[in-house]
């Protein structure tokens, strides 16, 4: 009883510790997953001597949390953001998963001298990108929805197949004809469950008289986690039934939708806050030094070889352009979930597997800071960011909610071709209007006669029946400027 306001100062002092880290992480333009890291690194063995080093329990912990961020990912992704990317993000966590394990495990198996098992397991390990690095990174960086919904997609489902391989892999289960068959019903049966559990939550919520707000964000996440656990008692894959339930339910009529995912929001960054602490603690620095090499050779694999394969592979039969081939090779980033994948080789005490652990620890790091640092000047080199990306503006938006009404924000970017053009000439569809320009720090009400310019920045109010055809006029007219109807662009 004693320690306990000790633990709950040093818990407190470390969450602060790590929210302030978000504001750091945005202004590096970086995923704030290494400074959690980094707050973990400290307070272990080598910073402030806290000891923690049980495997079965990091793993154990880092599912829950990946749990929670699949979950608050489904909540918060807009269906009419990744539909148009569906099949894309598909194979791109099947296919692309195939055919990196297959060319990271043969890569590995030759250059580190690793037997066929231990080469393909450091393949599934290092297959899945990291849903909570992608979400932190791409949803500010101003890529367009094709792209940034393929990717998304991809980073919410692919940790099912890799879950698979990394199980049977480190199982030492025979591999025979009927493992693909094991492997197709598990993704089949945890699609089912987490539509059935998103559809039959959804339903129930919205005719539920709950007497309190705040149980309803409750309830919903706890619909995530009941598909999680259903999932995995009937031997389907738990993690794609968490995602496809939290995608289902975050594109329904929830009752109290706003305040539901403000909490599934917060919930999420607790979940990454404390995960990525944790595995920071669970690191031990004098280890790590043996495993800069093999670190490195396994990092150089995957970004330069395993990856853009896979991508390649994946990608053939939609016939996409070679720029966003390349962008999409480059953003597969890496964060926790390979970590909490290798604790489970090394939780059944599995030769080698500790020697994985520290390796995937140095390529995360080392990945992150290379592709998290040059992810948006690629985009820009390559001409596939947005010069002015609607967004949501983060506000109480509950009296919005009985409206139907939402509101977005627009900065126009120098070079846009908003620039200059008449609020006349905008033609928002009907229900959607802009309530307030700011310009040079200050407000006012605009009227038709006003003319846009750059800098400004855009509050617009849209009912969301209208909230697309709203959004794709903005940026039709952002490339081709007032005429954009009349040139042919769309804004999709």
């Amino acid at each position: 009883m004693d320690q306990l306001p000790v633990l709950l100062g040093v818990g407190g002092v470390v969450l602060l510790a790590s929210v302030l880290a978000v504001r750091v992480s945005i202004r590096l333009g970086l995923p704030s997953l290494l400074l959690y890291l980094g707050i973990g690194v400290v307070l272990g063995e080598a910073g402030f001597g806290i000891r923690f080093d049980n495997p079965g329990l990091t793993q154990s912990l880092g599912l829950a949390a990946l749990v929670m961020i699949l979950a608050e990912g489904g909540l918060t992704t807009r269906w009419s953001a990744v539909k148009p990317a569906l099949g894309r993000g598909i194979a791109l966590s099947t296919v692309s998963v195939v055919v990196s394990i297959a060319v990271t495990g043969a890569a590995l198996h030759w250059l580190l001298g690793l037997d066929w098992r231990l080469a393909l397991l450091w393949g599934a390990v290092l297959a899945s990108t990291d849903a909570a690095a992608v979400f932190s990174v791409l949803r500010t960086a101003g890529i367009g929805k094709r792209l940034t919904g393929a990717l998304e997609l991809e980073s919410g489902i692919n940790d099912a197949p890799a879950y698979i391989a990394v199980v049977v892999l480190a199982e030492g289960t025979t591999v025979d004809w009927t493992l693909p068959l094991l492997a197709v019903y598990e993704l089949a049966a945890g699609l089912a469950i987490g539509l059935a559990f998103g559809w039959l939550g959804g339903h129930a919520l919205r005719r539920a008289a709950l007497p309190a707000t705040g149980l309803y964000p409750l309830a919903t996440v706890a619909v995530c986690v009941v598909a999680y656990s259903s999932g995995q008692l009937l031997h389907a894959s738990g993690l794609l039934a968490t995602y496809v339930a939290a995608l289902v339910l975050g594109n329904s009529r929830l009752p109290h939708r706003s305040d539901t995912l403000s909490f599934a929001e917060g919930l999420g960054w607790l979940a990454q806050i404390g995960l990525f602490v944790l595995l920071g603690l669970f690191a031990s620095p004098g280890r790590l030094l043996d495993a800069i090499v093999p670190g490195l050779v396994a990092g150089a694999v995957v970004l330069l070889l395993a990856r853009p394969v896979s991508v390649v592979l994946a990608m053939l039969p939609f016939r996409l352009p070679w720029r966003e081939q390349a962008f999409l090779s480059w953003a597969g980033l890496r964060g926790a979930v390979p970590i909490v994948l290798a604790m489970i080789p090394l939780s059944q005490g599995l030769p080698g597997a500790q020697r994985l652990v520290d390796a995937v620890f140095v390529l995360v790091v080392v990945l992150t800071l290379v592709q998290g640092a040059t992810l948006g000047p690629l985009a820009r080199r390559l001409g596939l960011a947005k010069k002015s990306e609607p967004h949501e503006v983060e506000v109480d938006s509950a009296p919005l909610d009985e409206l139907g009404a939402e509101l977005l924000q627009v900065r126009i970017q120098p070079g846009s071709k908003l620039h200059g053009v008449y609020l006349s000439e905008l033609r928002l569809p009907i229900g959607a209007t802009i309530s307030l320009v700011v310009r040079d720090g200050a407000g006012f009400t605009p009227q038709k006669t006003s003319r846009l310019q750059e800098n400004d920045q855009l509050l617009v109010v849209t009912t969301s029946a209208v909230r697309d055809d709203a959004e794709r006029r903005l940026r039709a007219v952002d490339r081709a400027g007032r005429l954009a109807r009349w040139k042919g662009e769309s804004g999709r």
